[in-house]
């Protein structure tokens, strides 16, 4: 059948930092610097599988070059006019050209090579039509040159006297045949597989691995693009590798790496970057009327609960209209992608990966890949098989939002939900890590919570799994579900819920405690369950946690002040003292959060809290400094305590003067 040529452009070049010689370079240095760049080019390997022959005439012809500088250099005996200096430093940026082009074209996709082959050989044309205009006018006659050398010039203009570009018919062919295969999964025909085979085998794409580091080549190509149609056509590249990976080589191994998801805690991140509800890397920040930016599933969850306030500062939201932050979004996706960390929007009606509208093609052949790998899993299989399937499931999961929407459509979830109680710690790993993944989309939350069995795996993973790491992926299953309002009841009333989060709380490493926390955190935006997690023991879990994970505890701290957990907090004396120090060295959001829990302890927690807070050495100065130093609402808040602290002093709390307190030996001296 017929294709219609595709025009796709060339590559977005990395620059090269050699492109340029230092200015000042004397003649000899100059000639050296010559040699070596010659000499690194022709230790270049010729490209396989495509553009073997451009490479390896341009490499040839450097190999001469090489030779001639060192020639030069060996009988170099009168110093440089004006015009073989220029001629040289111009020999010298086209190499650093050759170089950049070959180490590109090596270390990119094969696949998006194949598909600009046209213009990348056409590219190689241009340096060596450069190479040849240089060595026609090299000034050959003012250097001197003995015989020798001068013959070595003469072939060199000769080998560089080519006229047109040359496209191997080989590389021509095997990219119609491509084509040919992308537009089959456009139409929704599975290819056939030893054309498949036929296909990868030409490209060198011949095992698992292989095909693995293609797609992150593409992935990273994606990047490279600067419009959406080109980063659309690198999509459809990578559906075509993972399906072509899974249905020729089956399912990979997985990496000997540590199989824990890049979370929040294993991050540094600038705290800009965090919403200040979910205490997550905002995907999709926006602004609300108070000025304050949140990531906008948070802060659409916040008004769809009935609060008109901003979470952060408490004003009253003079309209619910979100305007979209694109600055600091793509500020996010710089950085992410620095990282390597997965960086994508919340899902919308259109199909999009990472921002990019998804064609007809990528999404054939990502439903052919799931419909493949759910087959697979269905099949009687070892253990070490399953757990490679479900390994690929996982890594199409983390992808993008369509995957997870085809996964969950499948059928997959009660399929993983069998391998959550495996024996085998990896398998149980990769079930429950697929299953976090699935549950950011927000159809997969209502199956989650929905079919037989699949809750209950996750609760038993969180209270009994392998490894911390299965244990704190279960917790942040847990987490991500509450982000639906009618979650959080279901989840509240579940008392094996509650327990395994407060056995991880207390017992886990930092990681753990910390999924385990924002889990407890995603709970206590209900009233009853905020009772059920006083009753577990959480203020105890909050105040031994709070030196090692301050901003979670204290934010969690002020959820449950404001939730019902008011007495059981206020009654832990101990707390306001940990409190002081998260206001003193914290974080700027961890003393936001101290500052308005203890506000709210000091206002409706009676004299005794106030007594408590103001017995601690060193108190004024240290929330002084927070109403110079800190956000608008930290100082706001420090404001409050301010008067707070000259009330009592006053003996104006509650109306009365605690007993025991009627001085402050340690209060300072504070500006009217």
């Amino acid at each position: 059948m017929a294709v219609s040529p595709q025009v796709f452009p060339p590559r977005k070049r990395r620059p090269s930092a050699g492109s340029f010689i230092p200015p000042n370079l004397s003649d000899r240095k100059l000639l050296q610097s010559l040699l070596l760049i010659s000499r690194e080019v022709s230790s270049l390997p010729t490209l396989q599988p495509l553009l073997k022959r451009n490479s390896c005439s341009i490499i040839r012809k450097t190999k001469l070059l090489a030779i001639l500088f060192e020639e030069l250099l060996r009988n170099m005996t009168t110093r440089f006019t004006t015009s073989i200096r220029l001629c040289f430093e111009e020999l010298y940026i086209v190499l650093q050209r050759i170089k950049t082009l070959i180490e590109d074209c090596s270390n990119g996709s094969k696949m998006w090579l194949l598909m600009q082959i046209e213009s990348v050989s056409n590219t190689f044309h241009e340096v060596n039509v450069d190479l040849s205009t240089l060595l026609d006018i090299f000034p050959a006659k003012d250097m001197n040159l003995n015989e020798d050398v001068a013959e070595l010039v003469v072939l060199i203009r000769k080998q560089c006297s080519e006229t047109q570009t040359f496209v191997d018919p080989i590389d021509e062919n095997l990219r119609r045949e491509v084509l040919k295969m992308l537009d089959l999964i456009k139409r929704e025909i599975v290819p056939e597989h030893w054309k498949l085979s036929e296909i990868f085998d030409q490209l060198h794409l011949r095992d698992s691995t292989s095909c693995r580091d293609e797609i992150e080549r593409l992935e990273d190509e994606v990047q490279n693009q600067t419009d959406e149609k080109s980063k659309a056509d690198v999509i459809a590249l990578i559906g075509i590798v993972r399906y072509a990976k899974c249905v020729l080589y089956g399912a990979s191994t997985p990496r000997a790496t540590s199989q824990r998801r890049k979370s929040v805690g294993d991050v540094n991140f600038p705290a800009d970057f965090r919403c200040p509800i979910s205490l997550d890397l905002m995907r999709d920040p926006v602004v609300v009327s108070t000025g304050q930016t949140y990531d906008r599933a948070s802060i659409n969850l916040w008004i769809e609960s009935g609060h008109n306030t901003c979470p952060k500062t408490g004003q009253k939201l003079t309209h619910t209209d979100l305007i979209a932050n694109h600055a600091l979004k793509n500020l996010i996706a710089i950085w992410c992608r620095e990282q390597r960390i997965p960086f994508e929007t919340t899902a919308t009606n259109d199909r999009k990966t990472n921002g990019v509208l998804m064609n007809k093609t990528a999404l054939e052949a990502t439903k052919m890949t799931v419909s493949f790998l759910i087959n697979k899993l269905t099949v009687s299989q070892s253990t070490e098989t399953a757990n490679r399937v479900v390994h690929e499931l996982r890594a199409l999961a983390k992808s993008d939002s369509d995957s997870r929407g085809f996964i969950g459509e499948a059928g997959a979830l009660p399929l993983l939900a069998k391998f959550l109680g495996s024996d085998q710690p990896n398998l149980q790993l990769n079930a429950i890590t697929t299953i976090l993944n699935l549950s950011i989309l927000e159809a997969n939350k209502t199956k989650i919570m929905e079919i037989d069995g699949v809750l209950n795996g996750v609760t038993e993973v969180l209270r009994s799994g392998a490894t911390w790491d299965a244990k704190g992926n279960a917790a942040a299953t847990i987490f991500s579900l509450t982000s639906v309002h009618a979650n959080r009841k279901k989840l509240g009333r579940k008392t094996r819920v509650i327990k395994g989060l407060v056995d991880l709380a207390k017992e886990g490493p930092i990681g753990s405690k910390r999924d385990a926390l924002m889990a407890m955190l995603g709970l206590a935006g209900d009233r009853e369950t905020v009772a059920k997690l006083v009753e577990s023991g959480m203020v105890e879990i909050v105040s031994e946690v709070m030196d090692e994970i301050a901003e979670e505890a204290v934010t969690i701290l002020e959820l449950m002040v404001k939730r019902g957990g008011l007495v059981a907090v206020a009654a832990a004396y101990h707390l306001i003292k940990k409190l002081t120090l998260v206001l003193r060295d914290g974080t700027e959001r961890a003393q936001e959060s101290a500052a308005a829990t203890l506000v709210t302890i000091c206002r409706k927690g009676g004299s005794e809290a106030v007594a408590e807070l103001a017995s601690i050495s060193g108190i004024e100065r240290v929330v002084w400094e927070v109403t110079g130093t800190g956000t608008g609402r930290a100082r706001r808040k420090a404001a409050s305590l301010l008067r707070i602290l000259r009330r009592w002093a006053a003996g104006l709390v509650d109306g009365n003067v605690a007993h025991g307190y009627t001085t402050m030996s340690t209060r300072i001296v504070l500006p009217a």
